[in-house]
């Protein structure tokens, strides 16, 4: 199943490591029940090859190592992937979001070394929510940056009724962590950050009608005085990524949540739980749906380049 000029939000990347590095990280996956056949091997000669036989134009390529040394090496080696495709890659670069004053300085660095076209941050990092109060400062400064922030959960965590992590319960961590995001406040003191989640936003669309429901009830917790009115616009701000989601059970909830022009193309390409047979499935599904009508599986797989207009241009 082939596009034409898709830009994928939605894509990871691996900083290169030695062979033994690779096994280990492949049993340790096993050992979690997360049962790869093979190590995991990335490369951006092969990703451009699948591109190009897809027809995907660009890939917004993140990753978001668990350690400071290692998040900061990782970005420095995405920035110079794009600088050798520039036409072909874009980075958002990772924010270590356990550590404020280490965020908000990786935030400048890649803006102004880097380059980067946007930010990629994890639903949980190293514990620490997106709505955990101590991130104050860093969502401030990216409000002032109006800075388009792609929003990933933990993929890598230990494996729960021993399914692992990517199956099921990537989705819960997403919809939590917006969750405390909505009560804390966040959506209400910083409209000009633009939030992508991925994997259509988890379970929170087919949470959001609940939560304008039931969520300012008087039994529940509320210090910001968040109103029912407010949930659905901040919910309905949102972008959500088509990763693994391109499933009619998955769109159907996504836009009772969000506008139909807030739907972007994801891949999930470049990780163990994606699979070109997957991905090429999950653009079948988008290509005969029943809920997009006319020609917006096209127009959700270009919609990247507005949200980033370094991209487009590049593009061009």
């Amino acid at each position: 199943m082939t596009v034409d000029g898709w830009v994928d939000v939605h894509a990871h990347f691996t900083p290169p490591i030695t062979e033994r590095e690779r096994t280990a990280r492949w049993e340790a996956m096993r050992a979690q029940h997360f049962m790869a056949p093979r190590p995991h091997h990335w490369s951006p000669r092969a990703t451009l090859d699948y591109m190009d036989r897809t027809g995907i134009a660009m890939q917004m390529l993140s990753n978001i190592p668990r350690k400071l040394e290692e998040l900061r090496a990782s970005n420095d080696y995405g920035a110079q992937v794009v600088a050798d495709h520039p036409s072909r890659f874009g980075l958002l670069a990772a924010l270590p979001t356990d550590d404020p004053e280490a965020a908000l300085a990786e935030i400048e660095r890649a803006d102004t070394d880097l380059r980067a076209d946007g930010y990629a941050v994890s639903a949980a990092y190293n514990g620490v929510s997106l709505g955990d109060e101590r991130l104050e400062p860093v969502w401030a400064e990216l409000d002032r940056r109006r800075a388009v922030v792609f929003a990933h959960p933990n993929a890598y965590a230990p494996a729960r009724s021993w399914h692992p992590i990517p199956l099921v319960e990537v989705a819960f961590e997403t919809a939590r962590s917006v969750v405390d995001m909505l009560y804390a406040g966040v959506f209400r003191r910083h409209p000009h950050v633009t939030l992508i989640l991925a994997h259509a936003g988890g379970a929170l669309p087919a949470l959001s009608g609940r939560l304008g429901l039931l969520g300012t009830e008087a039994w529940v917790p509320n210090p910001q005085r968040i109103t029912p009115e407010e949930i659905r616009r901040h919910l309905g701000r949102l972008y959500l990524d088509t990763a693994a989601s391109g499933a009619d059970s998955a769109l159907a909830p996504a836009f009772t949540m969000v506008p139909r022009d807030h739907l972007v193309y994801g891949a999930d390409c470049g990780v163990p739980c994606s699979t070109e047979a997957t991905m090429a499935a999950n653009i079948e599904a988008l290509r005969h749906s029943g809920v997009l009508v006319g020609d917006e599986a096209d127009q959700l797989g270009r919609r990247a380049m507005e949200l980033f207009p370094s991209v487009a241009q590049r593009l061009r």
